[in-house]
């Protein structure tokens, strides 16, 4: 059975299955008493080729639009105003645009019609909203919104009933066969014996299919009632949104047209919409277009569809159209029916039910076949065969109804839906310890996994960082809620320097919350680095008011830095830089003694420095170097510079163990699975936090991404099983460590990543899970699934299932 199994149904992965794969092993199963309920809660694959279809036609549409957009670039001067005509209703309602244009606008890539309407800014006026308050929720035009625009919702497959289970459980062919049996029982025994006894049998076999159809009906709706629950929580989403002039958490189902929407790296574009302000926007439109090369989005190419992913830089955007009018809204009521894949546990379960069906089907005609033949044997002997009474009919039709039997419960059809309701159970027992699991393989594949490679920050650690010690002007300090400036000993010069660096160079932001405090805004790094600068007295909005951005450059997992150039109001330009501290250093000739003069970095303030780094490393500090630089000339298309800087001073942040990780890590150990820590932190930071967690032992090796990629293939064998943190790892070197895990050590791995650095990784190991912080969008996007990043410490599960070539200790 077991090489049956292999051959038969061995080639099946839990998700990405091929379809011919998909296809081959369902027509095996050539006894299946209904494959309506077989096939419920797996891959429903003639809805998946009606979204392929679909999906193709909005390609072509949509690179037609970008097509005839970029043509419309060297035409527009010349081209007359269209002419539009606003609807009466819309008007009425206050608004000077109606839904089907700017559905137009941003599908069609239209960019005639944007500059007849006065571009974003105009549009934003006729839509009553503004791009720097966004909307104001407290007027009528509210209200009026949702009724003329729509809500960002979409259309869901009505709820079926429990009479549409009872139906399909009705389909069975052996029930069928029965039903026959028991109609003709019924009546031969009505002729024969008369009512009411000569109805006990008949009546008995439609008593025990009523109960066999009541049974599997009822169970069948509880199973898709939780299924239904467990998608509702699948989908919750919420993003930062500016409404009534300040940042909020909003759900992407309450978005209208005119909001305000701030995306950054990582996340899905929730709406279709247009760019309002930000800086280098790389857009992953493949799950549209199917192009596989990011657009550039800017003022001149504005258009932001729904569905695709920001892999890069960060933007306001203005929502334009929502829910089912938008592309992504059109192919999601038939993508949303596809289904997940099959588990190779369904999979091999579906083959065992197959058997068994078919050893039921051979006994049943077998029974069949020995009981005939008793009865005709009879009939020989006693010299009857060519005449045939009513109870002798009754008889054979006795046994012809005890191998349909036979042959009902024979065949197992419930073991792969019994497996698919454990699974479903298991996710709802994990969502109540915050982790949300995509795909039921996930919960099938966990207990097999022997290895784990986790990130550091915000997986390890709590997420919440503070600012603890800081090394500006060459000077040590310890720094606390009651530090200022002139506690720090730091000169005005190197004040402004300072503070200009933290409020400017920064991808959060301070606001001004509903009850009218301040809040930060921003990654758990900013947010630390923004806190520290507003207890110095910086003040965010001056400072952002004081200088013209002139070009920023996001953090960027390779070069682990970030940048921006600054226009000087007195004239002149500047560039801030931050980021990990060694790189940042290397990139500094110059720093600010502890007079705030700028000094040459010689050989001795270069040392004091680096064991600063080491120092603050040592204490289980992530340090961050910031630096800026004067600039002579530059341009916004050029890169800023990589060399040159003056280093203004280095701080150690400090991010603590998550409680009970070490225990975690102790029973992990115990169970026989290795963890191991993989992060882009500093070596000595990240060996100080693994001995916390009790991740690094004194047989384990600490190693730098750098070095381990220079490590040929031999002794990558003897070096990774001894390997426990991997510090200044690029996410090449996480994806190249988690496939010689798994394809040379045999491992059943495990991943943990919190952005758009851990998507090969995850994509490459047979559990990724990724947390929700940053950049879940986009890494789990590179699984080809239609994801939700959820809020911190919840947890997304998706699997990429290989069944372990061997057997691991049980846990």
């Amino acid at each position: 059975m077991e090489s049956y199994l292999n051959e038969n149904f061995g080639g099946v992965k839990p998700k990405n299955s091929e379809e011919e794969v998909l296809q081959r092993w369902r027509k095996l199963c050539g006894v299946v008493k209904n494959p309506k309920r077989r096939f419920r809660f797996t891959a429903n694959l003639s809805k998946r080729y009606e979204a392929a279809a679909m999906r193709r036609t909005n390609q072509e549409k949509l690179r037609i639009a970008v097509l005839v957009s970029k043509a419309a670039f060297q035409f527009i001067q010349g081209v007359s105003p269209s002419d539009y005509v606003l609807p009466q209703e819309v008007r009425d309602a206050g608004f000077q645009i109606c839904a089907e244009e700017l559905g137009s606008i941003v599908e069609g890539h239209d960019v005639k019609k944007l500059k007849f309407h006065g571009g974003t800014e105009g549009l934003a006026e006729k839509l009553r909203t503004s791009t720097a308050n966004g909307l104001a929720t407290d007027n009528e035009f509210f209200t009026r919104r949702q009724e003329i625009f729509g809500l960002n919702k979409f259309t869901e497959t009505a709820a079926r009933s429990f009479w549409v289970f009872v139906w399909e459980a009705l389909q069975d062919m052996t029930l069928m066969i029965l039903g026959v049996c028991a109609f003709v029982s019924l009546v031969v025994g009505v002729i024969m014996e008369g009512w009411p006894k000569g109805a006990h049998d008949g009546l008995g076999i439609f008593a025990s299919i009523l109960l066999v159809v009541m049974v599997t009906a009822t169970s069948d709706y509880k199973q898709s009632l939780q299924f239904k629950d467990l998608d509702k929580e699948k989908k919750k989403i919420a993003i930062q949104v500016t409404r009534n002039g300040y940042r909020q958490k909003l759900s992407i189902y309450d978005l209208l047209p005119g909001d305000i929407v701030h995306l950054a790296i990582g996340d899905q574009v929730p709406a279709d919409g247009l760019f309002v302000t930000g800086f280098s926007v790389l857009i992953d439109e493949s799950s549209l277009t199917g192009e596989s090369e990011p657009i550039m989005v800017t003022s001149g190419n504005p258009f932001l569809l729904s569905g695709t992913k920001v892999q890069d830089g960060s933007c306001k955007m203005l929502v334009t159209t929502v829910g089912m009018r938008t592309q992504w809204g059109k192919l999601m009521a038939t993508l949303s029916e596809g289904g997940d894949d099959e588990t190779p546990l369904q999979v091999k379960l579906n083959g065992v039910a197959t058997i068994i069906g078919k050893i039921g089907l051979f006994f049943a005609v077998i029974t069949f076949a020995v009981l005939v033949q008793g009865m005709f044997s009879r009939k020989l002997s006693e010299g009857s065969h060519w005449s045939w009474s009513g109870e002798e009919a009754l008889e054979m039709l006795e046994y012809f109804a005890v191998a349909v039997t036979i042959v009902v419960v024979a065949v197992p059809e419930g073991l792969p839906l019994a497996v698919t309701l454990s699974l479903a159970f298991a996710m709802k027992k994990m969502m109540n310890d915050k982790a949300l699991v995509r795909h039921l393989a996930a919960c099938e594949t966990m207990g097999s996994a022997t290895s784990i490679c986790s990130d550091k920050t915000g997986t390890l650690t709590t997420n919440h960082m503070t600012v603890v010690k800081s090394c500006i002007c060459m000077s040590i300090k310890e720094v606390s809620k009651t530090n200022n400036a002139s506690s720090l000993e730091i000169p005005d010069s190197s004040l402004k320097l300072l503070l200009q660096s933290i409020f400017s160079n920064t991808g959060g932001e301070v606001v001004v919350n509903k009850s009218g405090k301040l809040e930060i805004l921003g990654t758990p790094t900013e947010t630390a680095l923004l806190e520290f600068g507003l207890s110095l007295g910086g003040d965010f909005h001056s400072e952002r008011e004081a200088y013209k951005l002139v070009k920023l450059e996001p953090f960027n997992s390779s070069k682990k830095r970030m940048g921006v150039a600054l226009m000087l109001p007195e004239g002149g330009l500047r560039a801030h830089t931050k980021g990990a501290s060694e790189i940042v250093l290397a990139a500094c000739d110059k720093v600010l003694d502890s007079n705030g003069k700028v000094i040459p970095l010689d050989e001795a303030s270069s040392s004091h420095l680096n064991t600063t780094i080491n120092q603050f490393a040592n204490e289980a500090l992530r340090t961050l170097c910031l630096a800026y630089q004067e600039l002579d000339k530059f341009s916004p298309d050029n890169a800023i510079p990589s060399s040159g800087f003056t280093c203004i001073g280095i701080v150690g942040i400090k991010d603590p163990v998550r409680p009970g990780v070490k225990e975690s890590v102790a029973i992990c150990r115990s169970a026989g699975i290795t963890v191991r820590m993989v992060t882009g932190d500093n070596i000595n930071t990240a060996k100080a936090i693994a001995r916390e967690c009790g991740i690094l032992t004194d047989n384990g090796i600490a190693i730098e991404g750098p070095v381990f990629r220079e490590k040929s293939q031999e002794e990558m064998h003897e070096l990774v099983p001894k390997i426990q943190v991997m510090a200044r790892s690029s996410p090449l070197d996480k994806h190249t460590l988690v496939k010689f895990l798994r394809t040379n050590l045999d491992e059943v791995v495990a991943v943990t990543g919190d952005g758009t650095n851990d998507a090969p990784a995850l994509h490459e190991a047979d559990i990724g899970l990724a947390m929700g912080i940053a950049g879940t969008e986009v890494s789990i996007a590179h699984h080809r699934y239609n994801t939700i990043s959820q809020p911190l410490l919840e947890k997304s599960c998706d699997a990429d299932t290989k069944i372990p070539k061997k057997n691991h200790k049980k846990r």
